[in-house]
């Protein structure tokens, strides 16, 4: 499925006027897209698969391992550190253990060489062991297979396969109250970066935060700009984060060109995907449901754009060379059947449109987990 380009096709009315450039530009992928979640996959240091404990998240090694397979995009989460410097790194706070006490620093409020002293280093040493804080409280020694230091964004850019697009998700801390302008200097320097070494790849940014999402856009126009939203799975304060009509609205008020919704929220309310095409926005999605093959083939039945996954190796076998084609009497649309086939062509399955409501007895269940 991959590409050595994959051209994002961004289109606008241009206008002299303020207001006119602000309105939001249509935006599509122009096929269904994989993207690696942190590279080849998240971290889950508590689960028993040993499959997402294979590879450091969010390094060098895992984006260019994710490389190998079909894949268009990775998506991987951006801090600034306290000097100025992005970093690509998931978690608010970093957590080691000095004389068997677990101490916690946050990412953003320690210099790039701090940072950088965590986890394994380029010489082989590890002075620092990593560990990482589940939102239930349980703490884990961040153990994996194969290891990688650290990097910054810049890192990225430079050692990672051009043609692979980058999904830059724009992370800050839920609980902190951020100011504008603090905010801006934020995004300044990680513009700055994504500026000088972006050119020629494909590039998305997204975030959680509504506020970043608007001002993300009205500091460039080279990018296209997704709004992440778990559509109701977690209430927060900002009504703006509660849904997915929400995240319509603030695309909408914003000129956003997307939405990247949590899976669940999609599988609930189906009908949404109407609203958010006929708002002229694309529509991606992620969650741990996107590693089932068959939750990912209902979503490309349904209209979704594409998804971001942690089986990166499995989803892209599973769905390769994904054929469309019509089976029965063309004139007689009541016997018609539109087929569709993944896999590889030796294990190809076969699953018609009269079937889907067989995989949607499936959602209830799939909701619970």
């Amino acid at each position: 499925m991959a590409l050595e380009s994959l051209p994002l096709s961004v289109s606008s009315a241009k206008s002299s006027s303020d207001d006119e450039n602000k309105k939001q530009e249509a935006f599509s992928f122009p096929k269904f897209v994989v993207m690696g979640h942190r590279g080849f996959g998240m971290n889950m240091l508590q689960s028993p698969d040993e499959k997402m404990k294979s590879i450091r998240e969010n390094s060098i090694l895992s984006f260019n391992v994710a490389a190998d397979f079909p894949i268009d995009f990775i998506e991987f989460d951006v801090q600034v550190t306290r000097d100025g410097c992005p970093v690509i790194f998931h978690d608010i706070f970093m957590f080691t253990q000095e004389q068997g006490v677990i101490t916690e620093r946050r990412v953003t409020e320690m210099t790039l060489h701090e940072l950088l002293s965590y986890g394994p280093q380029k010489d082989g040493t590890n002075v620092k062991p990593m560990f990482r804080k589940l939102k239930d409280g349980r703490i884990f020694e961040w153990k994996v297979v194969k290891d990688d230091p650290l990097c910054t964004l810049e890192d990225a850019f430079v050692n990672v396969k051009r043609s692979l697009g980058f999904n830059i998700e724009l992370k800050f801390d839920d609980h902190l109250v951020y100011g504008e302008e603090e905010l801006r200097q934020i995004l300044e320097n990680i513009l700055k970066v994504v500026d000088e070494h972006g050119k020629n790849r494909p590039i998305i940014v997204s975030s959680f935060h509504p506020d970043v999402a608007r001002l993300i856009r009205d500091m460039q126009r080279s990018h296209p700009v997704f709004f992440l939203t778990n559509g109701g799975s977690e209430i927060y304060k900002d009504v703006r984060r509660n849904s997915l009509e929400e995240a319509i609205k603030l695309c909408k008020e914003c000129g956003l060109q997307g939405i990247v919704s949590e899976v669940k929220a999609i599988l609930r309310t189906p009908n949404a995907i109407t609203r958010v095409k006929d708002s002229n926005l694309s529509l991606i999605s992620y969650g741990q449901l996107n590693n089932v093959v068959e939750v990912v083939y209902l979503q490309y039945l349904m209209g979704v754009e594409g998804v971001i996954v942690d089986m990166v190796m499995e989803i892209t076998e599973a769905i390769a060379n994904i054929e469309v084609r019509n089976e029965g009497n063309e004139e007689e649309n009541d016997e018609r059947k539109c087929v569709i086939m993944f896999g590889e062509e030796r294990k190809k399955a076969k699953i018609s449109k009269d079937e889907i409501s067989l995989l949607t007895k499936f959602v209830p269940k799939l909701l619970q987990q």
